[in-house]
């Protein structure tokens, strides 16, 4: 308690503005000026102009009078909040936008620096480096009065972030309070103690954000290019400044800049798993290209859990790990053994994407979102209210072995065994041309269960069922591609793809049992009780009359028996055998299995 009552104390103190007799004042322009690295969007910056800022496809009226954004999504505040979008009027140039930013600054600096606003360290550390990052855009010209009142504002906030340390953890995002606080520091170094604070922290930060192999715990690709961009601004920062660099900030960035460029499709943009989007691959090499010395690519992933096998112009992707555990579990999606797969630049099956915030997030976290296996309309993880993981598979195991060129992976997890009584067992192979992927999906179970097997399309793949049902022809990059299958019902059905700005109407191949192979589930005591999620309503920036898919069966639409394939499936005849899972001590009475090739169709 006394502890919590001097901390109370140090932060009423930090407020006090520079003008009460014994508190240090801060110079009235940067002592080391540095500069925002990062190109903004010229057409957003006269959006902004004109009093609305784009995030994630919406446009979001500017409140100056109302920082709190009450009415918002958390993210949708704090990314407000942090004036990153200051870049977009800078990359806009005019006098209006330099005039705008300066009153757009000026408004935040009449409300007093009280909770809650200043007390969110990841979105002030935003705020002070935007500041300083764009300090001799908006401030150098204007009168000495406002420059003094920006600087001792930035040194309160500085105060703030350093008496607010240690922070709870909150992965890659404690990287943006401590890049804020270096940033105060070079700006004011007569406030030795910011950066004495900063090396402390960030040492600690950077030991418990990533797993040995360079892969951040939160598990997204998305995650690994955010701390990436911030440990990189922080180096550049360090150098602007004449610092002396820090070796662990560069460790660090060689260790993590690797895995980032290790989970980037042939387009350069980014795998869609735990949370992420695409992103511009443009900003992701220049991510890179300040943060790594070497433009090495990271071999395997072990600690991190993802595959990336590259057969000639071909990459497959494969989860082979749990969701990521407590506290980093906040955007960790319900995914284990999904895949991706593309061919040169041209995506073909893709994960969903993510969203941030509402129904479209949890929707999207779902396992039907992904290119996976659904057992009985049911995730194979449980969310809780405040979007952590409340259930999820307690074996999930994965193996990788190749030869003359061609690759096996052999996975299994447990995520539907308390529910439903089965486990799942996904065997894929990829051919020495990389045009050739073939899979046997083999469900174990105590009875027969309805599952589907999901493999979404990207949505510039044109995709067509034959007229008798027994494959799926795709039309994507210049290529035609084959989908057969075996062991189940072969359907196209819509989708949604939001690994975009905005999500946007896709198509999903599907497989379903055949009907009379499906045991209903127990209506008696035993029953087990199904997700109750519902879809999400149609929401601004949706595709018109779309919404997420669920993993209810529906309609098949056109279907018939799956074709044969031409030979026994590799994945079969040559894959070797993962051990039983440790709650199995013997083959379970039902097993489903079907089997697919996806293959590209000679010119």
């Amino acid at each position: 308690m006394f502890g919590r009552w001097a901390r109370e104390a140090r932060l009423s103190l930090a407020r006090l503005p520079s003008s009460v007799p014994g508190i240090a004042r801060a110079p009235d322009r940067p002592v080391h000026a540095i500069r925002d690295i990062w190109p903004g969007n010229p057409d957003h910056g006269a959006l902004l102009v004109s009093g609305a800022a784009r995030f994630e496809g919406r446009n979001i009226p500017l409140r100056a009078h109302d920082w709190e954004y009450a009415d918002l999504a958390p993210v949708t505040r704090e990314w407000l909040q942090g004036f990153t979008w200051l870049r977009d009027l800078r990359a806009l140039g005019s006098d209006e936008a330099r005039l705008y930013a300066r009153s757009i600054v000026g408004s935040w600096l009449d409300q007093p620096p009280i909770d809650p606003l200043v007390l969110n360290a990841p979105a002030t550390g935003a705020r002070l480096a935007s500041w300083l990052g764009h300090f001799d855009f908006f401030a150098s010209s204007a009168s000495e009065a406002f420059r003094q009142k920006v600087m001792d504002r930035l040194l309160v906030e500085g105060r703030l972030i350093s008496i607010m340390l240690p922070l709870a953890e909150q992965g890659w995002r404690n990287l943006t309070a401590l890049k804020g606080l270096l940033a105060v520091a070079v700006a004011i170094p007569s406030q030795t103690g910011f950066l004495h604070r900063f090396h402390r922290y960030l040492d600690q930060e950077l030991d418990r954000l990533t797993l040995p192999d360079g892969t951040l715990r939160e598990r997204s690709p998305q995650a690994q290019m955010e701390a990436a961009r911030e440990l990189a601004e922080i180096s550049v920062f360090m150098r602007m400044a004449q610092l002396s660099p820090s070796e662990k900030v560069q460790n660090a960035l060689a260790r993590i800049c690797p895995v980032l460029r290790a989970l980037r499709h042939g387009d350069g943009s980014l795998a869609l798993f735990h949370g992420s989007k695409e992103q511009d691959d443009r900003q992701i090499d220049r991510i890179i290209q300040y943060g790594a010395r070497q433009r090495l690519l990271a071999s395997s992933m072990p600690d991190g859990g993802f595959w990336r096998i590259s057969v000639g112009k071909a990459l497959l992707f494969v989860d082979g790990a749990p969701p990521a555990g407590a506290p980093h579990d906040g955007n960790a999606h319900a995914a284990p053994l999904a895949l991706e797969f593309s061919h040169g630049r041209q995506r073909l099956f893709v994960n969903c994407g993510a969203a941030s915030t509402g129904m479209w997030k949890q929707a999207l976290r779902e396992t039907a979102a992904h290119s996976s296996l659904v057992v009985e309309e049911t995730s194979c993880c449980d969310f809780t209210p405040a979007g952590t993981i409340a259930r999820r598979p307690a074996h999930v195991t994965l193996t990788h072995q190749s030869q003359d060129g061609a690759h096996w992976v052999d996975g299994q997890h447990d995520g539907w065994y308390p529910g439903f009584g089965a486990s799942w067992r996904r065997r894929l192979y990829l051919g020495p041309t990389g045009e050739d992927l073939r899979g046997e999906e083999c469900v174990d179970g105590e009875r027969r269960v309805a599952f589907a097997l999901r493999f979404h399309l990207h949505p510039s793949v044109q995709a067509e069922l034959a007229p008798d049902g027994d494959e799926v022809l795709m039309h994507a990059g210049g290529m035609i591609w084959r989908f057969r299958q075996e062991g189940g019902v072969l359907s196209l059905e819509r989708s949604v793809y939001a690994g975009g700005e905005k999500p946007v109407a896709s198509h999903q191949i599907v497989i379903r049992p055949p009907a009379a192979e499906v045991t209903a589930v127990s209506t008696g005591s035993d029953a087990v009780t199904t997700s109750t999620s519902q879809e999400p309503k149609e929401t601004e920036g949706a595709p018109e009359g779309e919404t997420m898919p669920s993993s209810q069966p529906g309609e098949p639409g056109e279907a018939g028996a799956g074709a044969t394939a031409d030979t026994q499936s590799p994945t079969t005849a040559s894959a070797p055998a993962l051990p039983e899972l440790p709650h199995r001590n013997e083959p379970l009475p039902a097993r489903q299995v079907v089997q697919w090739v996806m293959e590209r169709v000679p010119e």
